[in-house]
C-alpha cells in the first residue's frame, strides 16, 4: 500500500512536457498545434487541463499519478514519429498562488521539474537513450517511486524500439480496437498484427500501461 503523507485535498499529479529537440523540428507552428489538439483530448480526466506555459513545455495536474501517466502516454503517441516528446511527473503538494493567472507552486511541482531534468538528463546516456517518462515525489511522501520508474523505463524501452507500424498498432490497441479492425486499416492480415504484436511486445505494453494507469 502506497504511504501518502500530505494532505489530500492540495496532493496531486503533475505533469511536465516538452518537445525533444526542438529547435531542430522545420516547422514549429505546426507542432505546436499538433500537441495542443492532443492535450485537448486527454484533458477530461485533469484537475488543472494541460496548457502550453512557455515555448514548447506544457503543464497540467491530474487526481492520480496512473491518470498523468496515461495522460502522457496517449500525448506521446499521438504525435509520433513526427513529434517527439518527454515528460517528468510529480506527486505532491499544490499551491495556487494567483487563481486568476493559475500561477502554481509546491511541492508537486519542484518533483515533476526535478523528474523531466532527469529525462533530458538520460537520454543523453547511450543506454538510456529511449528514457521519455519519470516520476518523483515530494519526500516521505510515496513507497512507490522506484517500482513506478521501473516500469516506465521498461515502457519506455519497448515503445523506443518500435517501427511506424508497430506503433499505429500499438494505438489502436491501447483504444480497444480488435486486431481484426487493425489489420483491415493496416492492410495486413489479423495473423500478421498478432505475430507482430507478440514479437514487439506490443500486447506486453498494453497490459503495462493499463497497470500503471491504475497507480493511485
Amino acid at each position: 500500500m502506497i504511504d501518502v503523507k500530505l494532505s489530500a485535498s492540495s496532493v496531486r499529479a503533475t505533469l511536465i512536457g516538452d518537445v525533444v529537440g526542438s529547435r531542430r523540428v522545420a516547422d514549429r507552428a505546426a507542432a505546436h498545434r499538433a500537441i495542443n489538439d492532443t492535450l485537448a483530448d486527454v484533458a477530461s480526466g485533469a484537475i488543472d487541463p494541460p496548457a502550453f506555459t512557455v515555448g514548447d513545455e506544457f503543464q497540467g495536474t491530474f487526481p492520480t499519478v496512473g491518470e498523468a501517466i496515461d495522460a502522457a502516454l496517449a500525448i506521446r503517441l499521438a504525435v509520433e514519429p513526427s513529434i517527439d516528446v518527454r515528460f517528468g511527473i510529480g506527486w505532491g503538494e499544490v499551491t495556487v498562488l494567483d487563481p486568476e493567472a493559475g500561477i502554481q507552486d509546491g511541492p508537486g511541482w519542484w518533483a515533476a521539474r526535478e523528474a523531466i531534468e532527469w529525462t533530458a538528463a538520460a537520454q543523453r546516456q547511450p543506454g538510456l537513450a529511449s528514457v521519455r517518462t519519470s516520476f518523483r515525489a515530494a519526500a516521505d511522501s510515496r513507497s512507490d517511486i522506484d517500482a513506478v520508474n521501473a516500469a516506465l523505463l521498461c515502457r519506455d524501452h519497448l515503445l523506443g524500439s518500435l517501427d511506424d507500424r508497430s506503433v499505429r498498432i500499438v494505438k489502436g490497441l491501447l483504444t480497444d480496437q480488435t486486431k481484426k479492425d487493425i489489420a483491415a486499416a493496416e492492410g495486413v492480415s489479423a495473423s500478421a498484427v498478432s505475430q507482430r504484436a507478440g514479437r514487439d511486445g506490443l500486447d506486453l505494453i498494453v497490459v503495462a500501461s493499463r497497470l500503471l494507469r491504475g497507480v493511485p
